[in-house]
């Protein structure tokens, strides 16, 4: 087998044979190679046999990616290796014996929806209110107990005394016997049931230990608590053979919140002393200087074995830095950047990714990429305006708009729930087509028109509540306005009690858009609820460029990118309390949004751009930023800005720590002429920035007078970034963007 295309420490690892071992497998340092060889050298040269290797990976598609890349090295069918995740794994092993558990082979596997289906049905069996036990969040709380291996009763007897966890534990018990009635399992079941099993049928598990002499995990950091139990218990051999083969890499260990255990990795030489551990620290993706960066800022993390990236490659270009005014300003500088990158330095787009800390941030983004006719996509959830919560809430105001519009009455008359069935809809369809009128105007007359008292009252209260809006409507300015929609349709109730995970992200989702909202009236000469719904049709509806094979850029969140790699990257939102996230001072969260970062930095292959904002729209309203301190962890040498000396004058004048590499603001859409494309020139980068950022409003300053199309005549009273404050003799203060306002000097 010819292993000449590793290098030494590659080589080392796929060779090792006996005993435990540890790969430290930095980023971009080859480790799929690594176990891909690893397993056709103990077939091919070894003569292991196939059936005792087992392969255990993250993901479907890196499992076949595995098996793919196996068969390309040795002839052997692959499609009967045990390579694929802990639960495919855990599955098969389930399908043969879970009959010792109570349960038949034939068990069906329920995802998400059904699961929180059962746990409706538990609170409501336990009269209990599902407002009060929310069964997302229940759902959410189950799953956490099973992966700490808490049993219900356990649940119960610790929470005695606190009535709230007690009932919990009591639907949580319930639900667990519904699941073995209807002889099903959920994920976390798939896990825990095969460990109940290995442990408690010694039978069952030297079975398994026996069958899986060579044990190989990838992405070990991620591990959880059950999957490292699994792991330990199947590689404790009796004769002390341990042939346990796990890569990992402890500074890419970014997903504590939902389990994994970065300890299992720090703590492999406890649990295995003899371990031999083995560093990939050479790096075939990125240049010297982005991976310089990384190592500068992971080294702050006292929680990691330690390892050092490089790589034989040229150093690359610097890492450019752009301070911008707004999260506005943000998004243009990297519109900018995209367009140079694509029509210059001939970058296709799919080659190019924006991340960020939160899919919040992506609104301001996706906005201005429309506008720019870059066409792009959103990967790791939808984008912004399609998400759910958003489509609800632009359902109600185009209702308040326009109450003849069926497609939003059907989508918010039972969101939040109101009692509306399925038959009492067919009724209002009924009447509505018979008499040529609109659902709405079917449901205020629905005691004539036969539904029930209950479904009749419901209507009415529903049609009572847009009407009162729609009558106040006049009287509000348009945040307002949006603000009573939320609170007088129960949504912002609905979405308050959703406390899981995936319920504060949404209501994270429904703050982005009243930022939209206020947004829009700031900065809009026109405000009244018809243009705002106007504005969002058209931005929703522009038709995307295609470029090439329907290249795209791709927006996403940094742990979506994990394992991704792209030739330019822009990580925007550097700011402390949006990156990192910090909680409390706490030093372990720290450390993982460290971790995140650092993952964030390598992903990046040639150009690494990096964004911050002196001011961002959070929650409708602007507030002060402050610089990330991962930023000030990067060395000045690798940044393409005069650190010392913009920090200085700041200091000076008692402003935030911050350096720039060039502010940005919506002017007009040019290219600069001689854009950064090596570390030759990308001084030019900052230059040309800052060029194309004043033009415009160095037409303008404070004191001047000026003539609107529509507000008449004002005078300038401030001048700041890319807007203009001015004070209307009729129409009072207005704040404008430039370029964009219709003013002249006069």
């Amino acid at each position: 087998m010819d292993l000449t295309k590793l290098n030494e420490k590659q080589h080392e690892a796929v060779t090792h044979i006996e005993g435990p071992a540890l790969v430290i497998a930095g980023a971009g340092s080859g480790k799929t190679r690594v176990l891909t060889n690893r397993i056709a050298y103990l077939i091919e040269e070894n003569h292991v046999s196939p059936g005792r290797i087992l392969a255990i990976t993250f993901t479907n598609k890196a499992a076949n990616e595995m098996k793919e890349r196996i068969a390309e090295l040795i002839d052997y069918d692959v499609s009967r290796m045990w390579v694929g995740t802990f639960h495919s794994i855990c599955v098969r092993i389930l399908r043969r014996c879970i009959d010792r558990l109570g349960y038949s082979s034939n068990f069906i596997i329920f995802d998400s929806e059904e699961q929180k289906i059962v746990v409706k049905e538990c609170i409501l069996e336990l009269n209990l209110d599902t407002k009060d036990y929310d069964p997302n969040s229940i759902r959410s709380i189950i799953s956490n107990e099973k992966n700490g291996r808490t049993r219900p009763d356990e649940f119960i007897k610790e929470n005695f005394t606190d009535f709230r966890k007690r009932n919990i534990g009591e639907i949580y018990k319930l639900y667990e016997k519904k699941l073995k009635k209807s002889n099903a399992l959920d994920f976390d079941d798939l896990l825990v049931k095969t460990l109940d099993i290995l442990e408690q049928d010694e039978e069952i598990r030297n079975e398994y230990r026996d069958r899986f002499e060579y044990i190989l995990v990838d992405e070990y950091q991620d591990t959880n608590k059950v999957q490292y139990m699994l792991v330990r218990l199947l590689a404790k051999k009796s004769d002390s053979r341990e042939n346990v083969f796990v890569v990992g890499d402890e500074d890419q260990s970014i997903y504590g919140w939902r389990g994994a255990d970065i300890n299992n990795i720090l703590d492999f030489e406890k649990d295995f002393p003899s371990a031999k551990v083995i560093k990939l620290e050479r790096n075939y993706r990125s240049t010297q200087t982005i991976l310089e960066a990384a190592n500068a800022v992971i080294k702050n993390n006292t929680n990691r074995i330690g390892k050092n990236l490089w790589t034989e490659d040229n150093e690359g270009a610097k890492i450019l830095i752009n301070k911008s005014f707004d999260e506005k300003s943000e998004a243009l500088f990297m519109a900018e950047r995209i367009y140079n990158e694509k029509n210059i330095q001939s970058v296709g787009y799919d080659e190019m990714a924006i991340l960020v800390r939160t899919r919040a941030q992506t609104r301001a983004i996706e906005e201005r990429m429309r506008l720019e006719g870059i066409p792009y996509k959103i990967v790791g959830g939808q984008e912004f305006y399609s998400r759910k919560e958003i489509k609800d809430l632009m359902g109600y105001l185009k209702l308040v708009q326009n109450n003849n519009e069926n497609y939003s009455f059907r989508r918010v008359i039972n969101v939040p729930k109101r009692g509306i069935g399925k038959k009492t809809l067919e009724l209002l369809d009924q009447f509505a087509s018979e008499h040529d009128m609109s659902l709405f105007e079917a449901a205020e007359l629905s005691a004539q028109i036969g539904v029930s008292k209950k479904a009749s009252e419901s209507l009415k209260r529903f049609t009572d509540m847009i009407n009162e809006i729609c009558e106040k409507q006049g009287g509000m300015d348009l945040v307002d306005l949006v603000e009573h929609v939320y609170e007088d349709s129960g949504y912002k109730d609905f979405m308050e009690a959703n406390r899981s995970v995936e319920g504060q992200a949404r209501l994270e989702n429904i703050n982005e858009f009243f930022s939209a909202v206020r947004d829009f009236q700031d900065r809009s000469e026109e405000t009244e609820l018809e243009d705002f719904l106007a504005h969002i049709s058209l931005l929703t509806d522009i038709e995307k460029t295609e470029d090439g094979e329907g290249e795209r850029l791709t927006i996403m969140t940094v742990h979506s990118a994990k394992g991704l790699e792209f030739d330019v990257v822009f990580i925007g939102g550097l700011e402390e309390n949006m990156f990192p996230i910090v909680r409390d001072g706490n030093d372990d969260d720290i450390e993982e949004e460290r971790r995140l970062f650092y993952v964030a930095i390598t992903r990046a292959k040639k150009r690494l751009y990096m964004s911050f904002a002196q001011d961002r729209l959070i929650y409708g309203n602007y507030h002060k930023r402050m610089i990330s301190r991962f930023i000030n962890e990067i060395p000045e040498e690798l940044v393409n800005s005069n650190k010392k000396k913009i920090q200085m004058e700041e200091k000076k004048q008692n402003k935030y720590n911050l350096f720039t590499g060039g502010f940005t603001a919506p002017a007009k859409k040019t290219v600069p002429s001689t854009p950064a494309s090596s570390s030759t020139d990308s001084a030019a980068a900052s230059s040309s920035q800052q060029s194309f950022t004043s033009n415009e409003n160095k037409l303008f300053k404070s004191g001047d007078k000026i003539q609107h199309k529509k507000w008449g005549t004002g005078t300038i009273v401030q001048v700041k970034g890319d807007e203009i404050t001015a004070a209307f003799d009729n129409m009072g203060v207005k704040t404008m963007m430039m370029p964009y306002a219709p003013i002249k000097k006069i």
